[in-house]
Parts: C-alpha cells; structure tokens; sequence
C-alpha cells in the first residue's frame, strides 16, 4: 500500500491499533464470563452440599435373560410320536380279566394288587376326565397323563372314560380304547373298575409303576 502522506500513515496505525485493542478486549470479555460461570457453578455446590439422586419406586424392573425360544415345531412332533406309540387296533380283550368286575394286570403282577385296588386300599392321588373329548384328543391327553404322573412319584390315578351312553348305538367306544391304550402303557401295572361311587363301568382306577 503506498500512503500519500505521513498523516495517513498515522492514520493507518491507529486503526490497526484500536482493532488490535478491541480484539483484546473482547477475548478479556469472554475470558471474564468463562470464570465468572465457573465461580457461579462452584458457588452453588457448596451452597447446596453434596447431593445424591433420589430412589424410583414405580420404576419396572424388566429381566435382563431373554426368555427361551420355544420349540413348538419340536412339540409337534412329540405329539405326533405320543399319538402313534399307541395303536386303536390292539387288541386288549385277552388280557383283561372279567370275573366279577373288569381289571388287567401284567404277568408279574399277583392277584392281590387288584384285589387292593378294587377294595379301594390304594388312594387316588389324581384324576383325569375324557369326557367329551374326541378319539385321538382322548388319546394324547391320557398319555400326557400317565407320563406327567409318573414322573412325578403318582402311583394311584382315576381315569374316567364315561359309559359310552351318549355314544351312537350306546357303544362304548371310547371306553374300549381307554383300556386297550392303558395296556400299552409300560408306566402301567394294573387297573380294575372302579367302584360304583367312584363311577363304575364309566371310570377305572389305575396303579402305576414305581417311578
């Protein structure tokens, strides 16, 4: 830049000068505002004390562990085996014994369990009820049934089958399967007719296998 003269020079100078004492003073400005916060902040902690945040009561506690898949593709399929395990077509009739009333027993089984249970000696610790339920829904939840019971130490059950009266020409159909699926069961040892308070020819008390 080329000055015309020495007072424009000066001129010159003092601009840059004030710009220069005007940049200072505002970075002072700001620097001055900075503490000044600070100071505001540190003021009020020691006003206030320590502190610390307050408990949550309704606050919901949600499991960290996702919950298992479920496996339904796999409950099928055991369904399908349960349901296929026990067969319509077996024919139950030549181990039953019929003398006075109804009962099975297996070749290793004497006389006197039977007895004991037609004399009601055994108590009855749970109870199914078929009724209503269709052929192969009958079927899935006996075996359910006597493998849950099993499993968990039951040794006397009732299994209510009904008299087959509501049954189209009064044949108990439902009722012959009942005894031909229980004689299948290997969780099963014996089965007699259960006494007439109890349901008679509609309902069988069953004694199973240690477990």
């Amino acid at each position: 830049m080329k000055f015309q003269s020495l007072q424009d020079l000066k001129l010159v100078q003092k601009q840059i000068a004030a710009a220069q004492a005007k940049a200072v003073a505002e970075e002072a400005a700001r620097a001055a505002a900075i503490r000044k916060a600070e100071a505001d902040k540190n003021l009020f902690a020691r006003a206030i004390g320590k502190v610390a945040p307050l408990p949550v009561h309704n606050k919901a506690h949600l499991p960290r562990t996702p919950r298992e898949p479920v496996a339904t593709q796999l409950q099928k399929d055991e369904a399908k085996v349960i349901q296929d395990s026990l067969s319509d077509e077996f024919d139950v009739s030549t181990l039953l014994d019929t003398d006075d009333a109804l009962s099975f027993r297996r070749p290793s089984v004497g006389t006197e369990v039977t007895r004991k249970l037609r004399k009601g000696e055994w108590a009855i610790q749970r109870e199914i009820d078929l009724h209503g339920l269709r052929s192969d829904e009958a079927r899935l939840a006996l075996t359910v049934f006597i493998r849950e019971a099993h499993k968990h130490g039951i040794r006397c059950v009732r299994v209510v089958h009904g008299k087959g009266l509501g049954s189209p020409g009064k044949t108990p159909v439902l009722k012959s399967k009942v005894h031909s699926w229980l004689v299948q069961k290997n969780q099963v040892m014996a089965f007699v007719q259960a006494k007439p308070a109890e349901g008679g020819a509609g309902a069988l008390v069953v004694l199973l296998t240690p477990s």
